[in-house]
């Protein structure tokens, strides 16, 4: 493996890593009071709360489908996906919509933040003590005055196989 650097604005696939110097834009969102980030290259659209409509049969994670100028989208469950309880129904949430291989995915959570430009020196591995649901669906973190941002992973976020055998 070579020792040359990505520039920071290479979008990053799932097995690159992120190499020092340069920097890196995060799309930030609350997931239970917790802070995420998701590369900002990945992110297609922010929606307000839509309207879901529910799939029978679906995984609980899979919250349903929506119409997005003439698409079906795909609505996950964040929370569910991260093993947190359900959204009190009187929070309406937003939705970040990522495509993963050609298909859109709208990623429920409760809020969206702002777009942070963050130093590929400060990313850190995920921790041991971080939730092993959570590891499995992250690719590290950046700690950001006394608050950690844990960075998703799209593709294993949207990996059901995985869920199948937790």
């Amino acid at each position: 493996m070579s020792n040359a650097k990505l520039p920071a604005t290479t979008k990053k696939s799932k097995g690159d890593e992120i190499t020092s110097g340069g920097s890196q834009d995060y799309v930030t969102m609350t997931i239970a009071d917790q802070l995420f980030g998701i590369p900002v290259l990945q992110v297609q659209d922010v929606l307000g709360h839509q309207r879901i409509t529910r799939i029978p049969l679906a995984p609980p994670e899979v919250a349903g489908s929506l119409n997005l100028r003439g698409r079906i989208v795909t609505a996950i469950d964040v929370r569910l996906r991260l093993g947190l309880t359900s959204r009190p129904k009187d929070k309406p949430g937003m939705s970040i919509v990522v495509d993963l291989r050609g298909e859109l995915y709208s990623l429920m959570v409760d809020s969206v933040g702002e777009v942070l430009s963050l130093s590929n020196d400060d990313f850190e591995r995920n921790p041991a003590t971080l939730d092993p649901r959570w590891r499995e669906v992250s690719t590290g973190i950046y700690r950001l005055n006394g608050q950690l941002m844990v960075v998703l992973d799209v593709p294993r976020l949207l990996n059901f196989t995985t869920m199948e055998a937790a």
